[in-house]
């Protein structure tokens, strides 16, 4: 089987936000993305305007719009479980009753986490793990009535995704084994967590959807398959996967029953990274079986997957469900950490129907596309009918908006500086997500660890 690149109709369309110079290319299989939410029909042609300074020092935003802090790290969680955790990462906001908003918040804590997650009786898998999740009940004004631990005594628990039975799958981006940096059990397992009651879901890892440097996760809402990314740090780079549940769609607790973790494989294609002409099309992809999900031995991506290979990407991150296909993103290839070639950032759509890989946006001045500071990490749909994607890189740290017309804008920058008045670091935004009504932007600075809530004139 023989499979081509060719390259789609490609228009460009760049847009200054100040002096940022920010600009970003199209091709036209983005369009389905922009129309996947249905609140989101006839929204989203312009930005916002140009951000206005914090005088608090937290979050900069357009005029119209306010913010407002719901958690901090080291605070008092409201159940009295504890301290609200470091390291505030992948988030997601489900529908509750009257008009309650549910979120689902990940904290990255690796083995020398600053503040753990407290360890709770039927909620904890690993003693030894400081990872896990926290979840907040809001009212409809955004007031927090609760705080509490979903899921704790994982590791490292990066992104995640939601499933369409309303709840969330949060990721471990670690390998270790038990044995290693103080864990009792394995690491690197996706952990399904309900957001209104963890205690129905507990801390059960989900084997058979692989055990790797998990990133982010989107279900098929048609099909119940569960696309994953992998961020794997060395060389061979992370793979990207998909999971066919025994019962899909089955509901709460329904992918213990396990399935089958299949790897992408382009035809001719070992590296994501070479592909750098926005447009490029790739027919009849190929999906392998993973050898040994659970990487008992070997991790998978250094497991042989026969003649021909396996395709690997560098920083696969943020994976969004849009329309018919999953995107995905690769933050960004550097030849010097062992990629075929370099790239800012790219944005890859899967259609699944037309067993189709398209490369729909590429960040970097090879392409006339320049974004400040790294890379995009994750993304998620705007209310707009557009993009949020989250920067992580360097400097003070954004999240950009990328309208349907292809217009980019800064919709967010952080202030809270974690360095020093001579080097200044800032943290990263992570978990962009909306509340059901779209009224609300919820994101988290990744350290220290803040939840914002941002509310305006989000249909202008």
């Amino acid at each position: 089987m023989t499979t081509t690149g060719r390259s789609a109709t490609r228009r460009q369309m760049l847009a200054g936000t100040g002096a940022l110079g920010v600009g970003i290319a199209f091709s036209g299989a983005l369009s389905e993305l922009f129309a996947g939410s249905a609140a989101a029909q006839g929204l989203g042609h312009t930005g916002y305007g140009p951000l206005v300074p914090d005088p608090k020092g937290l979050l900069d935003l357009p005029e119209g719009f306010r913010y407002r802090v719901l958690s901090r790290e080291g605070d008092r969680l409201r159940s009295g479980e504890g301290k609200v955790p470091s390291n505030h990462d992948g988030m997601s906001a489900f529908a509750g009753r009257e008009g309650r908003v549910h979120l689902v918040r990940n904290h990255e804590n690796r083995a020398d986490g600053k503040v753990p997650v407290p360890t709770i009786e039927g909620l904890t898998y690993d003693p030894a793990g400081k990872g896990g999740c926290t979840a907040l009940t809001l009212d409809s004004r955004d007031n927090v009535l609760s705080e509490r631990v979903a899921i704790a005594g994982t590791a490292v628990n990066c992104a995640g995704g939601p499933t369409p039975w309303g709840t969330w799958l949060t990721c471990e981006e670690t390998e270790d084994k038990a044995g290693t940096n103080g864990y009792t059990k394995a690491h690197g397992f996706i952990f399904e967590v309900d957001p209104v009651d963890p205690r129905r879901t507990g801390a059960v890892p989900l084997t058979a959807m692989g055990r790797f440097q998990h990133e982010a996760i989107a279900v098929d809402p048609r099909r119940g398959v569960v696309y994953e990314t992998e961020d794997a740090f060395e060389k061979p780079f992370g793979l990207f996967y998909r999971f066919l549940p025994k019962k899909p769609l089955g509901g709460r607790g329904s992918l213990r029953a396990g399935g089958r973790l299949q790897a992408m494989r382009v035809p001719g294609v070992p590296d994501l990274s070479t592909i750098q002409e926005i447009g490029a099309e790739f027919d009849d992809i190929e999906w392998v079986d993973v050898p040994d999900p659970r990487a008992a031995q070997t991790p998978i991506r250094f497991q042989d997957f026969g003649r021909g290979g396996i395709t690997h990407a560098q920083k696969l991150e943020g994976c969004y469900w849009g329309g018919r296909s999953v995107y995905f993103v690769s933050s960004f290839a550097r030849r010097s950490d062992g990629s075929t070639a370099d790239h800012y950032g790219q944005i890859w759509r899967y259609d699944p129907e037309r067993r189709r890989l398209t490369l729909v946006i590429v960040f970097g001045p090879d392409t006339d596309v320049q974004m400040p500071g790294e890379s995009p990490d994750n993304i998620c749909l705007a209310p707009s009918g557009g993009l949020m994607v989250s920067e992580d890189g360097n400097g003070a740290q954004h999240v950009y908006g990328v309208t349907r017309r292809g217009e980019v804008y800064a919709m967010a920058r952080g202030r809270q500086n974690i360095g020093t008045p001579e080097e200044p670091e800032w943290g990263e935004f992570a978990g962009v997500t909306f509340s059901p009504d779209g009224d609300t932007m919820y994101v988290n600075c990744y350290t220290p660890g803040t939840t914002f809530a941002v509310t305006g004139p989000w249909r202008r």
